[in-house]
């Protein structure tokens, strides 16, 4: 292999080095897989009772509240319990709701508020499952494995929605759906098994016990922090004017029917899986914040075309183009956090990221539906999102210089300078 391929080509370092991180992957790919076919179900079957856009994005609304609250409990308890506990506990929890799904399915007038009710609790469970399990993953491998780390983690999401998601559209046209939600609750017990095994992650030296003004200690830090304030404003920017997904059921309509919706949620996967394999070059470029920022603008550009395009192939084009642009913007943001954020903050931290990362989204699906029913309409309410995702990208450019300007080698003395204070201080704190 020729040295310009080694520099882009995937690093697959961390794979072989640590076990437990290759138990943490393996785990999470094969839940993921089956979590992204009931991402695909839930939507599709609330628009079969419906025929509402606005009841589809309303599950986004359903999903943010429990988020909004449950991410800064999550955060803090990962900063103070074994993380692989919190992880695994979250996980069983997360199949106990997949098998209520499977239940409901099974009746013969299935109800609509179940199916809130679970995207409700699984939005609170995952508030506490996912700062615990991005506040593990540093602890599981080296610092300089960290850049390779982001990119194996995204990969493995990434190849789980490529194919969970159009699976889940040959299930949803072929077959009952209790055999989609069965097939997921059957990944829930590999990745349960896979946790087990997993050796524990005791928490920080002189640990903060959970509580307001530990969440406080948290929030005080990441706006103190210009890099991080802008990895969370812009993603935020770009989610929710630029994701569409609750509207892919009622797009999915006028380009092939439901046979179609699993590959309209699979396309950004095929973008992101690309970016992700030549990620490479990722480890070599130090200026953070502008790639942040120029990504973001590129997924605006993307679903544009996505709501323009009035043919199959060109609208899946445009969502792969997307997919590989958010994918970018994702990698340096994961870098941003995880190189620069003292360990005794990291799950604090992690539950503002994932607030960061989710509320978007959801309140994005949310805004799509309520601007197709205006005049509109589907296509138009996803071309004017990535408009208004490109303009405020240049706006927030302009208000964050220092973002902009950011190099992730200060970051990383930052973050060594600050876990060595604490250490240093452990036992002032604690009275010993």
């Amino acid at each position: 292999m020729s040295t310009k391929r080694r520099r882009l080509s995937l690093d697959l370092s961390p794979l072989r080095t640590s076990r437990d991180f290759r138990l943490v992957f393996t785990g999470g790919v094969v839940t993921a897989f089956g979590s992204f076919i009931s991402y695909v179900t839930i939507p599709y079957q609330v628009a079969e009772l419906t025929k509402n856009p606005l009841m589809v994005g309303l599950i986004g609304v359903c999903e943010l509240l429990p988020l909004l609250i449950m991410s800064f409990v999550g955060g803090a308890l990962a900063d103070y319990i074994d993380r692989r506990l919190l992880v695994r506990g979250s996980e069983f929890a997360l199949a106990l709701i997949c098998g209520i799904l499977l239940v409901n399915s099974l009746s013969d007038e299935p109800h609509l508020w179940l199916l809130y009710v679970a995207a409700f609790l699984t939005a609170a469970v995952a508030g506490l499952q996912r700062p615990a399990l991005d506040a593990m993953l540093p602890r599981l491998v080296k610092p300089e494995e960290l850049p390779a780390v982001m990119s194996l983690h995204s990969l493995g999401m990434q190849f789980a929605q490529l194919f969970g998601m159009p699976l889940a559209g040959i299930l949803l046209a072929s077959f009952d759906l209790a055999w989609v939600y069965a097939f997921d609750l059957l990944t829930f017990a590999v990745s349960l098994i896979c946790l087990t095994l997993v050796k524990a992650v005791p928490p920080p030296v002189a640990a903060d016990r959970p509580s307001l003004n530990s969440v406080v200690t948290g929030l005080k830090y990441a706006k103190s922090r210009p890099e991080l304030l802008g990895t969370y404003l812009v993603d935020i920017n770009a989610m929710f004017f630029g994701m569409p997904s609750a509207l892919y059921p009622f797009l999915a309509q006028g380009l092939g029917g439901p046979k179609v919706l699993g590959l309209l949620y699979a396309a950004p996967a095929v973008g992101s899986l690309i970016a992700t394999v030549g990620s490479g070059w990722t480890a070599r470029v130090h200026r953070h914040g502008l790639m942040v920022l120029i990504a973001a603008a590129f997924w605006g550009v993307g679903i544009i075309g996505v709501g323009l395009s009035g043919t199959l192939w060109l609208t899946l084009f445009c969502l792969a183009f997307a997919g590989a642009a958010d994918m970018v913007s994702g990698l340096f943001r994961m870098i941003i956090w995880n190189q620069t954020i003292p360990d005794h903050l990291r799950g604090r931290l992690a539950g503002i990221e994932m607030l960061s990362y989710t509320t978007g989204p959801l309140l994005g699906q949310l805004r799509a539906g309520a601007m197709a029913r205006t005049g509109l309409g589907v296509n138009g309410s996803i071309w004017m999102g990535g408009v208004l995702c490109v303009a405020g990208t240049v706006a927030l450019a302009a208000a964050l210089p220092k973002f902009v300007k950011y190099n992730g080698r200060d970051g990383m003395a930052l973050k060594k300078a600050a876990d060595e204070e604490w250490v240093a201080t452990a036992d002032a704190r604690t009275g010993r």
